[in-house]
């Protein structure tokens, strides 16, 4: 029963993250127009991370994963994007 209730929270929390958190991130640069403060590090990892896990889904046919791990594609892929749009010109 807690393994359940585990991988429940673990589902909603980690589907939060993306359409909450992290487009609450996107929309904060945007309006700023600058993504001081951000880690460049930690997006360009994840956002290969959600790239992997997405083609290890293809690769099993786990369209579950597929449609979680590319909605992190995107979410991340937007702030590694506005990383290098808004960099300061040196």
């Amino acid at each position: 029963m807690i393994a359940i209730i585990v991988g429940v929270l673990t589902t909603v929390l980690s589907i939060l993250v993306k359409i909450i958190g992290f487009p609450d991130q996107i929309r904060q640069n945007f309006i700023r127009k600058s993504t001081e403060g951000v880690s460049t590090t930690f997006y360009i990892l994840s956002f290969l991370v959600y790239i992997l896990w997405t083609l290890h889904g293809v690769f099993e046919n786990d369209w579950v994963v597929v449609l979680g791990q590319g909605l992190g594609i995107l979410t991340t892929g937007a702030i590694v994007y506005q990383i290098f749009k808004y960099k300061k010109k040196k």
